[in-house]
C-alpha cells in the first residue's frame, strides 16, 4: 500500500494463499465490489488460462474490477493490461537500481523475456524475472509480487485514463510487442482446396485482431481459432476490403 499511488485501482485488496480462481471471486461478487477492487492469490487451482492445472508458486495471480462505458472496446483492454505490466516491471527495476529487463508482449496478452514466457519468482516451467536478475547483477534485491502489483495499478490507472480509443496507446504498445514484421503462414480455402499464403503482420485492426498484408498487398484480419496453444499455429484469416 505504501507503493500504491493509484487513486482508484488496487485500494480494496482481497488476498488468499490459495483459491480456485481469482476471476471467479471477482466475477461472483462483482456487484458488491468497488471499481478497482483486486483479488490476489499465491496459488490458484482452477484458473482460466490455457492450462487449468494448479499454478506454480511465484506467479503473480490477480483479477480486478473495471467499469467501461463502451462495450465495443472491451477486447482492447487486454492490451492495456499487458502494456501496464511491462511498464510496471520497468518502473520497479528502475526504482531499485536493477538492470533493465526487456519484457515484451506476445499477442494477445502473454509476457516474454528473451523469447520465453515468464513469471516473477519461479524458474519452472520456463524462467522468471528474479532468475534473470541473478544472472545480470550481484545485487541481492529481488522483485516482490507486492511491488509489481502496486506498480501495475499505478501504470494501469494512467494508461486506462488515456484509453478512450486504443489509438492513443498504439505506438507504445507496438514498441513493447514482438510481432511487427513477423511473417506467418495462413490457410485459405480456394476452389475446395486449402491454400497456404505467407502474410506479414502490420499491427492491430480496430477490433483488436492482427492486421497482416499478403505478398499481393491483400489485407487480412487474423483471429485465433481457439484450438491451438500457440496462436500463430492456429490463425483464421479474414480478407479486408
Amino acid at each position: 500500500m505504501n507503493s500504491l499511488l493509484a487513486n482508484r485501482y488496487g485500494r480494496l485488496l482481497i488476498w488468499s494463499p490459495r483459491l480456485p480462481s481469482t476471476h471467479d471471486i471477482v466475477s461472483q461478487n462483482f456487484c458488491e465490489l468497488t471499481v478497482g477492487a483486486v483479488c490476489v492469490a499465491d496459488v490458484q487451482y482452477k484458473g482460466r488460462g490455457q492450462s487449468k492445472n494448479e499454478s506454480p508458486i511465484g506467479c503473480l495471480l490477480f483479477s480486478f474490477t473495471v467499469q467501461m462505458e463502451d462495450g465495443r472496446v472491451v477486447p482492447l483492454l487486454q492490451y492495456v493490461v499487458s502494456l501496464a505490466m511491462t511498464e510496471a516491471v520497468k518502473h520497479v527495476c528502475d526504482k531499485n537500481g536493477l538492470p533493465h529487463l526487456d519484457v515484451k508482449i506476445k499477442w494477445p496478452n502473454d509476457l516474454y523475456l528473451n523469447g520465453i514466457g515468464l513469471n516473477i519468482d519461479n524458474e519452472k516451467p520456463s524462467t522468471c524475472l528474479n532468475a534473470v536478475l541473478r544472472e545480470l547483477t550481484s545485487v541481492t534485491c529481488q522483485l516482490r509480487k507486492e511491488d509489481i502489483v502496486a506498480a501495475f495499478f499505478n501504470q494501469f490507472e494512467i494508461l486506462f485514463d488515456l484509453f478512450q480509443r486504443f489509438e492513443t496507446l498504439e505506438d507504445l504498445y507496438y514498441k513493447m510487442w514482438l510481432h511487427s514484421g513477423q511473417r506467418v503462414v495462413i490457410q485459405e480455402k480456394s476452389e475446395d482446396q486449402m491454400v497456404e499464403n505467407v502474410v506479414t503482420i502490420q499491427g492491430l485492426t480496430s477490433s483488436g485482431y492482427l492486421l497482416a498484408v499478403g505478398e499481393d498487398d491483400q489485407m487480412y484480419e487474423l483471429h485465433p481459432d481457439g484450438n491451438s496453444f500457440d496462436f500463430f499455429k492456429g490463425l483464421v484469416s479474414k480478407k479486408l476490403s
